[in-house]
């Protein structure tokens, strides 16, 4: 990675991957205005210099709710008794290993992590907080707040792209 500078077609395919990484690479070709073996040449690049973390499918979690029955979105605020390092390396290991966490910060001032959860129901929240927080006798605190209406939502990192 160190030897290894972005030009603004790489910058403009790691834009176009954001916002759908189905596109095939011939459509991703045409749109950079490259050749389809130039195109796939680089964006194998781009995946092996670490910049695309993976592909995924991104679901709704409000039509999904509408079909499996509830969901609820909590963001939760943790503060350990301890910070030290194999302590906050621990909390972290096991926050992430839960399904319902989808996202865990470290964070800094205030609350050591924060945490993005989402549940099928408030007893799956309940039951995720005694595994996660009520076991832990290093968890001094525990702030939640639930989302009612998402109103933005996007996975896309802003990219100069210098054109």
């Amino acid at each position: 990675m160190e030897n290894y500078s972005l030009d603004s077609i790489d910058l403009y395919l790691l834009d176009l991957l954001q916002a759908d990484a189905s596109l095939s690479n011939q459509a991703l070709a045409a749109e950079v205005h490259v050749s389809p073996p130039t195109c796939l040449r680089r964006v194998k690049r781009l995946h092996e210099l670490g910049l695309v973390e993976r592909q995924v499918a991104i679901l709704r979690p409000d039509a999904l709710a509408r079909l499996q029955g509830h969901g609820l979105t909590a963001f939760v605020e943790v503060t350990l008794d301890r910070q030290g390092a194999e302590l906050l390396d621990a909390f972290e290991a096991r926050a992430t290993a839960e399904e319902g966490v989808q996202q865990c910060w470290r964070v800094t001032p205030g609350p050591d992590f924060m945490l993005v959860v989402h549940t099928p129901d408030m007893p799956g929240y309940l039951a995720l907080t005694q595994r996660l927080f009520t076991g832990d006798a290093n968890v001094r605190n525990v702030k939640a707040f639930f989302g009612v209406k998402r109103a933005k939502f996007d996975t896309r990192v802003p990219i100069a792209r210098g054109d």
